[in-house]
């Protein structure tokens, strides 16, 4: 059966399974496709062993073992390569910047009170992370 006929729903991520969706999202085009689809549905789709193993008329043991392999897998792509954690720290810096960016426009805000409004416009373009036109070169 194809995957792209699989049902679901798109409940959010069982928290013990959180860090291998985000391992997936890094690392899941290096799995098999099997393995890919079997993740997918676990995941992604919330799916049980049991619907998996139906919708891919495998045993329940079957996928259990496919995802047992594909988080060792995973695993050991991080442990080589980084890119889940690097991503992690790279996230909390920007974090950091919008914060301090978003504290040092407030700040001006008051200082000016006269550009309240252009600086809660660029504050609420900053929180959403759009681009900000300052009139220069793009």
């Amino acid at each position: 059966m194809p995957f792209a006929t699989v049902t679901g729903s798109a409940k959010p991520p069982k928290g013990k399974d959180l860090k291998y969706l985000q391992l997936f999202d890094h690392y899941g085009a290096l799995l098999t496709e099997t393995r890919r689809e079997i993740c997918e549905m676990y995941y992604m789709l919330d799916l049980s062993l049991a619907e998996i193993a139906e919708q891919k008329g495998v045993s329940r043991q079957n996928v259990s073992e496919a995802l047992k392999a594909s988080r060792e897998l995973l695993d050991f792509y991080e442990e080589k390569l980084h890119h889940n954690e690097q991503d992690r720290e790279y996230s909390l810096q920007v974090s950091l910047m919008m914060t301090e960016t978003i504290g040092a426009l407030e700040k001006f805000k008051q200082i000016h009170p006269e550009y309240a409004r252009e600086m809660d416009e660029i504050i609420d373009m900053v929180a959403v992370g759009e681009k900000i036109d300052l009139g220069g070169e793009n």
